[in-house]
């Protein structure tokens, strides 16, 4: 008769086998990767000052979180700051498992002390995004770092692969605290110019001995001549629109935000606050000199603001000595046409495959008949209640005490309403918790209309939208008939420039309660925020439970777990260590019962 596997005589194969069976998570299936991360305040002096920064193990940025498409990605956060704390994982998608998305209307925070184990996989994406904590400004001290999803190996790249891969982080910086400039967000104080442009956590090269001061710590890129080199560019700022470019050298657009794009050379690009960007960059000029990398603000009228610009170096091996000389020179200042025609230009590469081998353009979004339309207004900061706010639509989002979605799986009543506004009222503004009832598997449309006199940025977590136009002055029904159907690029985070519009497409196919938000974090903070919620109306087995770890707070707080009873992986081995040990295993009882 046979024996099954796991029952065999020996005692030593038994043992080893009953490891197998126990590990059978880490030989079947996708791969899991494990991350132990503790986030604290650490000390730094990004523009020569020093100052509290939030670090990820010490680390300002924080590590890099390098995977491939549908990992199981497992991260342990502790949170050794003084407040709550959440991770948000910008771009990830989180394929019906809202619960994983770190915003707080999905979760309630990790208070501080505690740790909680983020348990998310990458399905079906490609590309460069970044993590930050998303509560009270926080991002404005720190605690972020990048995203890179890769491809899996049976699907091809649509470029050759780079020699090299770079993260960048472009950011606007204050030397105050983000308690200090949650302070004056609340108080209706501007936030006035930044003490700088930090790049990668460090302040400028001294490009200009009257603009920059001596001794500044700054960021150095080494290549080697005749290389390429993929360089992933974050603005993972506060409020400013940053112009990128690399002195002397082309920037290749090869992807954003998931998707690859047509391929087109650019000498700068501009990247607005939360949006993300991959360039191929050649090392084609000769090493005669170092040369410039630079970040500079967009749409600025002061003079003030002449000494807020971000430089580092670019160093090739066989450099003959340091940059010098002006900087590369910037866009127009004021040419907001300028950058909205180079938005424009930024087209989906239809015949790339990415994280499914069918080329990204079989998705014909424009031959999709849309079932719901939004069009979403913003207005600047007012008082209502003699706060401070910003509105969508005239509602500023209140938070409720009890998340949303634990609120929903609970049914707890009056937690919420599913009546947020499709066009703006004829009414005072007002605070509610008001939610746009997503229909699943429908087609929204939603238009952007900026009556700020600044650029806004929106970002949905959850999904990636059809960019389909843009323009100046207000969106008018015929406003359709100048938009893209066909190779609009798909992306998580959109720029609306001031007094002007942004129309996005969305297939609702993920289930979830999903956050719709200004990027600009004091529009975000003062209310400029609205849950989706996407609900299926049959049973969904594939929709994540509520997990086993969950912290609870608003009204389920007697629902909480003593803490020391949350799940942990730390010093959990990755799937291919665990596999590594198990083929050992195996070997030795092979030799053993031999």
């Amino acid at each position: 008769m046979p024996t099954s596997l796991c029952s065999s005589s020996s005692w030593f194969f038994q043992f080893v086998v009953t490891l197998l069976c126990s590990f059978n998570f880490a030989l079947a299936g996708d791969p899991y990767i494990f991350y132990d991360w503790t986030v604290s305040y650490i000390n730094a002096s990004p523009l020569g000052v020093k100052q509290k920064v939030i670090g990820i193990n010490g680390q300002f940025p924080g590590p890099i979180l390098n995977v491939t498409t549908n990992w199981n990605v497992v991260v342990n956060v502790r949170n050794h700051l003084d407040e709550p704390l959440l991770i948000t994982w910008a771009g990830v998608q989180h394929r019906k498992n809202s619960w994983q998305d770190g915003v707080s209307g999905t979760n309630c925070p990790i208070p501080a002390g505690w740790n909680w184990t983020y348990d998310f996989q990458v399905k079906d994406q490609i590309g460069s995004f970044f993590y930050f904590p998303s509560l009270n400004l926080q991002r404005a001290s720190g605690g972020y770092g990048g995203i890179i999803i890769n491809n899996r190996e049976v699907i091809a790249l649509p470029f050759l692969l780079p020699d090299g891969d770079i993260t960048i982080f472009i950011s606007d910086w204050y030397k105050k605290s983000h308690k200090e400039l949650r302070k004056d967000v609340e108080d209706g104080k501007d936030l006035g110019v930044p003490d700088g442009v930090v790049v990668n956590g460090l302040g400028p090269f001294r490009f200009d001995q009257s603009l920059v001061s001596d001794g500044l710590p700054f960021l150095v890129v080494n290549v080697e001549p005749g290389k390429t080199y993929r360089f992933r560019v974050h603005n993972v700022g506060i409020s400013t629109s940053l112009n990128f470019r690399i002195q002397n050298h082309n920037l290749l657009l090869v992807e954003t935000e998931g998707s690859y794009t047509v391929q087109q050379n650019y000498s700068n690009m501009d990247i607005h606050v939360g949006q993300s960007y991959s360039f191929l960059v050649t090392m084609d000029q000769n090493a005669a000199s170092d040369y410039y990398i630079v970040a500079s603000p967009r749409f600025v009228n002061s003079s003030s603001w002449d000494r807020v610009t971000g430089v580092a170096i670019l160093h090739y091996s066989n450099s003959q000595g340091p940059a010098s000389g002006p900087l590369p020179d910037p866009p127009n200042a004021f040419d907001t046409y300028f950058s909205m025609n180079q938005a424009r230009s930024i087209r989906w590469n239809v015949s790339a495959g990415a994280a499914r081998p069918n080329p990204q353009g079989s998705f014909k979004y424009g031959q999709i008949t849309v079932t719901d339309v939004y069009v979403i207004v913003n207005r600047p900061a007012e008082l209502i209640h003699n706060k401070w706010r910003t509105t969508l639509n005239g509602i500023s989002y209140l938070p409720p005490a009890t998340p949303l979605k634990l609120a929903q799986q609970f049914k707890i009543p009056g937690a919420y309403k599913l009546d947020f506004p499709k066009r703006m009222m004829d009414r005072p503004p007002k605070l509610d918790t008001s939610l746009i009832n997503g229909t699943y598997r429908g087609f929204m449309e939603i238009i952007f209309q900026n009556n700020d006199p600044t650029v806004q940025n929106y970002h949905l977590d959850g999904y990636a939208f059809f960019v389909v136009g843009m323009d100046f002055g207000v969106w008018t029904e015929n406003s359709r008939g100048t938009y893209n159907k066909w190779d609009g690029v798909a992306r998580c985070t959109t720029q609306v420039f001031p007094r002007a519009w942004t129309a996005i497409l969305i297939s609702l196919d993920n289930t979830g309660i999903w956050n719709l938000r200004a990027e600009n974090l004091n529009s975000w903070y003062l209310g400029q925020e609205v849950y989706i919620s996407v609900v299926n109306p049959e049973p969904d087995q594939a929709e994540t439970a509520l997990p086993e770890n969950a912290i609870y707070c608003g009204v389920l707080s007697s629902l909480q777990k003593h803490q020391a009873q949350r799940v942990k992986f730390s010093g959990t081995p990755s799937t291919l260590y665990s596999r590594s040990i198990l083929i050992i295993l195996i070997i030795l009882s092979a030799v053993f019962i031999g």
